[in-house]
C-alpha cells in the first residue's frame, strides 16, 4: 500500500508538470464553462421556470457538474497518446504498482478540476450566483462536483484503454456524456421532459450530483436524499470501472 501510494504521487508529479507544459489545455478547460454560464444565463435564463430564488442559481450547479463530467474526457485522450507513443510499455516495464499510472493520472486531472469549480463559480458570483446556505456549504459542493469529476474520469480511463486511439476516444466519450448531463436536472427541471424520460433523468448519477449541489448552494432544497444517492452512485462507478481499467492497462 505504501508504494502504491509513493508510486501514485509520483506519477501525479508528472502528469502535473506535463499538464503545465501545455497551458492551451487550461486555458480551454477554463473558458468553456464561462461561455456556457454567460449563455445559458443571458439566452434561457428569462424563459425556464425552476424552484430556485433565480435560474442562475439553479444553472451553476448544472454548469459545475457537467463540465466536470466532460473534462474527464483529456484522460481518455492522453491514455489513447501514451499507448500509441510506448509510453505505456514503459510504465510496465518499471518497477511500480500498475496501478499508480491511472491513479496518477486521474489525480493530476483532479488538481485541474479544482480550478475549474473555483473558475465557474467566481463566473456565477459575476452574473448573479450566491451561496446561499454560507461559504462552508459552497465548499462541501465544490469538493463533491470535484469528486464527481475524479469518479467519471475512470470511466474515460476505460475508454482510453479499450479504443486507444485518440479521435476515436473523443467521439465514443461524447455522446454518452452529452445524454447524461442533458438528459438530467442540469439546465431545465425534470418535470418538464416527456414522461419517459423523466424516468431515466430522475435515477441517473448526474441529476443526484447536480439536485446535492443545489441543495448546498440554496436554502430550502433537499440535500440528504440526493447526497446518499450521490454517493451510492460514485461507490459504484469505481467500485466496477477501477478494477476494470486496472486490468485492461496490466493487459495492455
Amino acid at each position: 500500500m505504501i508504494q502504491l501510494w509513493n508510486d501514485s504521487i509520483t506519477m501525479t508529479g508528472r502528469n502535473i508538470l506535463r499538464l503545465r507544459r501545455n497551458p492551451q489545455i487550461i486555458f480551454f478547460t477554463l473558458i468553456q464553462p464561462v461561455f456556457f454560464v454567460l449563455i445559458f444565463s443571458f439566452v434561457f435564463g428569462g424563459s425556464i421556470e425552476t424552484n430556485t430564488s433565480d435560474y442562475v442559481n439553479f444553472l451553476v450547479p448544472g454548469v459545475l457538474t457537467q463540465t466536470l463530467a466532460f473534462a474527464g474526457s483529456n484522460t481518455a485522450l492522453v491514455l489513447a497518446q501514451d499507448s500509441n507513443e510506448g509510453s505505456t510499455d514503459r510504465f510496465l516495464s518499471l518497477p511500480i504498482k500498475r496501478t499508480s499510472v491511472l491513479i496518477g493520472r486521474t489525480l493530476a486531472d483532479t488538481t485541474r478540476f479544482v480550478l475549474t469549480s473555483i473558475v465557474i463559480v467566481a463566473m456565477g458570483a459575476v452574473v448573479g450566483f450566491r451561496l446561499g446556505n454560507g461559504l462552508l456549504a459552497g465548499v462541501a459542493a465544490i469538493c463533491l462536483a470535484v469528486l464527481f469529476g475524479f469518479t467519471f474520469s475512470w470511466i474515460y480511463v476505460t475508454l482510453g484503454l479499450l479504443i486507444k486511439n485518440a479521435e476515436a476516444v473523443q467521439s465514443a466519450s461524447f455522446v454518452p456524456t452529452l445524454l447524461v448531463t442533458f438528459a438530467s436536472s442540469a439546465f431545465a427541471p425534470i418535470d418538464t421532459m416527456p414522461t419517459w424520460l423523466q424516468a431515466f433523468a430522475k435515477r441517473q448519477p448526474v441529476t443526484q450530483v447536480v439536485d446535492t449541489i443545489r441543495g448546498l448552494t440554496e436554502p430550502g432544497l433537499p440535500v440528504a436524499q440526493p447526497l446518499i444517492w450521490s454517493l451510492v452512485w460514485m461507490a459504484a462507478i469505481l467500485a466496477f470501472f477501477v478494477p476494470l481499467s486496472t486490468w485492461l492497462f496490466g493487459r495492455n
